[in-house]
Parts: C-alpha cells; structure tokens; sequence
C-alpha cells in the first residue's frame, strides 16, 4: 500500500511555466520530507531527465525514508515529446533513470502512456523483466482505461494506475475508481488541485508562461475560462467554511473518496507543500465534502480537460466515451 498522499515533482523541472532553480527545487523536496512526506513521484520525460536527477540528489543520504516512483514509456527525443512503449525502449529508460536517480531500485514505475501502437502486454512485459531482475519493485500504469487495466493484469501484478482525478476532472469515476477498489491497485490521483485551479492560484491564464502547458488545455481558455472563474467565489466560501486552504479542501475531497486513493499533488513552494501534506489530517464534514462535490464537478466545469492531439495520446475513458 502506498502512503496516503506523495509529492508529484514534475512542477520543479518541467510543465508549469520557468521551473524553480535547481538549489530552490532541491529546498521544496527536502522540505517536503521533513514535513512527513514519503512518496515521491517523477518520470523520465519530466525536465529531459533533470527531475529525476534532482529527486536523485535530494534523496542522497536518506532512500530509504521513501517510496520512490518513477515512469518510462514516454521521453524528450531530440527536443521532442516521444511515446514509445517498445521493450527494448522501456529496459534502457528503465536503466536510465536509475542512474539519473542514483539508486539500485525504483520502487514503482509506471508505463507513463500506453504506446497504441505496442500491445500492452508486451510494455507490461518487459516491466516485469524488471522486476524479476531487481531493477524495479512494482509496476504501474499511467492514463489508461480499466480495459487496459485488465490487459496488464493478466500478464503480472500491477501496484498502481496514475490518472488524473480531482473534482473538476471526474473521469475516473465512470470506472476505474472501483476496478482500482475492488482489485486491490493503488488509484494515484495527479493534477488534484486541477493544475492549480482549486487552489485559486490562477487568476488569469493570459498571464501563463509561453511554455506552461495549460495554455493549450480547454479549460484554461478563453472560450471555457470565464465559467470556470464563476465557480471560484463559492469555492473560496466552502474553503473558508472548513478552516482550510483551497488546496487543502480539494485534497480532503480526493482522500474520502476511497482509502485507495493517493494524490500527488505538486508545487513549487515549499509552504505549499506543507499545507499540502497536512490535508491529510482535516476532519472536513461529510455534508461539506459533498456540497463540494455538487459545485465543481462534470456538470459545471467547463471543456474538455485536453485539446484533440492529447485527448488522442490517452487511454483513460471519458465521458464522451459513455454518453
């Protein structure tokens, strides 16, 4: 079983505008665990490679303190995001990213997307190798569907779905959430405050960084922004109703849904972290929570949670799926 909450690290190299410096980075991750954090989560497409050299180097000393998850199966090639699910591709980013971290073994690591044109079992397959050699403890799996789900399970055990789940993005509920339940895997939730949206720190996406990736994403555009901005004075009320940050009331809500659920929430101020962290011991009401529940959710967020290319790169089922 994994820890309750983790640090996502991949806003300290990677994603959300400049990353912090490495020294400042470095500060948030060491921070973190003295704060009482033990999971920490990073891949290696994050930063080319430098996130997980700079949780290697935050960790020198004190591995054992913590669950260590990293991910394959996707990669900067050449100045260009690669999904590549091949074998012979996932044993050599398994063998790099060890020596990136400087570790003899990775707790978990996941197959950061299903590559559609490799069958998963063959991906999933060469994890084990893995895992039978030593190199790796567990083997996760990243935005897929229950489908796939079922496929990776019928050729080795697998610990872990990383998927995005908060309460504006509910996708996992259509049926992951109970495969993950009633089988025993892990529900790693990233993006749980919403790319920052539940934590009321995005106030007008036109001042997003040229490279922060929301600036693609619907949800943060012009056409879907202003009705997703109406719901933040009700959200702020309820946060201000539990005695908490917005942050924290989002990662409350997440932790109810189920002792399975893990979210990794990522930041890069140390403080944040902090807070993050200690969502773990609220006691928010029920009636709260689902008031919660009913202000954000499928049908009052605005657009789809990716623009079309993306959507297309994902496995995880959607609403549009089902409807």
């Amino acid at each position: 079983m994994l820890p309750r909450m983790g640090l996502g690290c991949m806003n300290l190299s990677h994603a959300y505008g400049v990353p912090p410096t490495v020294d400042e980075g470095l500060a948030v991750i060491r921070g973190a665990l003295e704060a009482g954090v033990t999971h920490l989560d990073t891949a290696t497409l994050y930063g080319g490679g430098r996130n997980e050299e700079l949780v290697g180097r935050a960790l020198k000393g004190r591995r054992d303190e913590v669950v260590l998850a990293s991910k394959g199966g996707m990669a900067i090639v050449d100045g260009v995001r690669v999904i590549d699910g091949r074998p012979e591709t996932l044993r050599a980013q398994v063998d790099a990213s060890l020596g990136r971290l400087g570790v003899e073994h990775i707790d978990l690591y996941y197959l950061h997307r299903w590559d559609k044109r490799v069958p998963i079992a063959d991906s999933v397959g060469a994890l084990a190798e893995a895992v039978d050699a030593g190199k790796i403890g567990a083997i996760g799996l990243s935005e897929v569907s229950v489908e796939r789900l079922r496929e990776a399970r019928a050729v080795a055990p697998i610990a872990a779905v990383q998927n995005e789940y908060s309460l504006w993005t509910r996708n996992p509920e259509i049926a992951m959430l109970e495969e993950t339940r009633a089988t025993g895997v892990a529900l790693v939730a990233f993006s749980p405050v919403a790319r920052g949206f539940l934590s009321d720190s995005v106030r007008d996406p036109a001042e997003l960084a040229e490279e922060d990736i929301r600036r693609p994403m619907p949800r943060f555009s012009p056409e879907h922004w202003p009705a997703n901005a109406a719901l933040l004075p009700g959200w702020r009320a309820l946060a201000a109703e539990a005695g908490c940050t917005p942050a924290q009331l989002a990662l409350a809500w997440l932790l109810s849904r189920g002792e399975h659920v893990v979210p990794i929430p990522g930041t890069t101020s140390l403080r944040h972290a902090r807070e993050n962290y200690a969502a773990l011991a609220l006691s928010v009401p029920a009636e709260l929570l689902d008031r919660a529940g009913r202000l954000i959710g499928r049908h009052s967020v605005s657009g789809p949670r990716y623009a079309d290319q993306a959507t297309a790169e994902v496995d995880a089922e959607t609403f549009e799926d089902v409807a």
